[in-house]
């Protein structure tokens, strides 16, 4: 088993990254292998999904100690997920090796990673309008097994067949179907439902053939570490700017894979980037004006001054 230091690099950044705002593992990782260190789609996310076996516990287990889980929605989410996580695996071993079938799991992979993005952009604007009305604690909630049954299928197979949306997707869909209570309230919930989904889909990886250890090995000891560093860090840096940021990687990401040429891709950025940057100076003006609106009035005219009743207060 080869350890490349250069993914031990690349996954500590990412790990960080993930530690920091509890999104964009997958959908950040298996790019970066297969951008940057030419491994093949399959094996990439392969590699990845079983590296996160290791992952995701950490995280799953901090939120078990702090009271932040409900374990039925856990239980009927697995029930969804754990099945259809090995169903996602099969139809990536289905695929094959050939040319032609790596290309497809790419166009798969990059729709995954436009639907990410979309949802983390989703997201965050949910998280920012959720401060008066997501009020309810993640334990009162009734589960909706149906519904909740149905997100589980839904991420099981996207994350057997590519690595992504166990935390950029699901949580998006949560929060529509249980739309009173805190996205915050709801992350540990999607964090432990996560780890026997991943272990699934890593089971279905291993069972297929798909794994190169070397790879797994160099995720493990780059990433595990750095989640770790990242979660101490997430109380003093705001995700609100690091998120983002991962969004318009995954933006980048999803549309190169899908076969956007590198010319167009560029232009689409750069109007990416315009728009961003367009609504949040109209947001910023925004809360401005209601600051300024809101701000105490000067005293009236007619009020007298304190120096002109004290005693000889008008000369000195």
């Amino acid at each position: 088993m080869h350890i490349d230091p250069y993914i031990v690099l690349g996954s500590a950044v990412v790990g960080l990254l993930v530690g920091m705002t509890g999104a964009g593992g997958g959908a950040l990782m298996t790019p970066m292998l297969i951008l940057l260190f030419g491994v093949t789609p399959s094996t990439a996310i392969s590699s990845d999904l079983v590296a996160a076996v290791v992952m995701r516990p950490s995280g799953a287990g901090v939120h078990l100690r702090a009271g932040t889980v409900n374990l039925r929605l856990v239980g009927w989410m697995v029930l969804g997920s754990v099945p259809c996580a090995f169903l996602g695996a099969y139809l990536l071993h289905l695929m094959g090796h050939a040319k032609a079938a790596q290309q497809n799991i790419e166009v798969a992979l990059g729709a995954a990673l436009l639907v990410g993005a979309a949802a983390m952009v989703l997201r965050f604007a949910l998280d920012r309008r959720s401060g008066q009305t997501r009020t309810r604690v993640v334990h009162d909630v009734i589960a909706r097994p149906l519904p909740t049954v149905l997100i589980g299928m839904v991420g099981g197979v996207i994350v057997g067949m590519t690595s992504v949306g166990s935390g950029s997707l699901m949580i998006v869909m949560l929060l529509f179907i249980y739309p009173a209570i805190g996205a915050n309230q709801l992350v540990g919930t999607d964090l432990t439902q996560a780890v026997p989904l991943t272990l699934a889909a890593a089971l279905g990886a291993l069972a297929f053939g798909h794994v190169e250890f070397g790879v797994t090995g160099s995720l493990i000891l780059g990433s595990v570490p750095a989640v770790f560093v990242g979660s101490l860090l997430s109380s003093s840096v705001p995700d609100r700017y690091i998120r983002p940021a991962i969004a318009f990687v995954i933006f980048a990401s999803g549309l190169k894979y899908v076969g956007v040429a590198t010319t167009a891709l560029g232009w689409i950025l750069c109007a990416a980037l315009f728009v961003a940057a367009v609504l949040w100076l109209l947001a910023r003006r925004r809360s401005e004006d209601l600051g300024a609106g809101e701000s105490p009035t000067a005293p009236p005219i007619d009020e007298p001054l304190p120096l002109a009743n004290t005693p000889g207060g008008a000369e000195h």
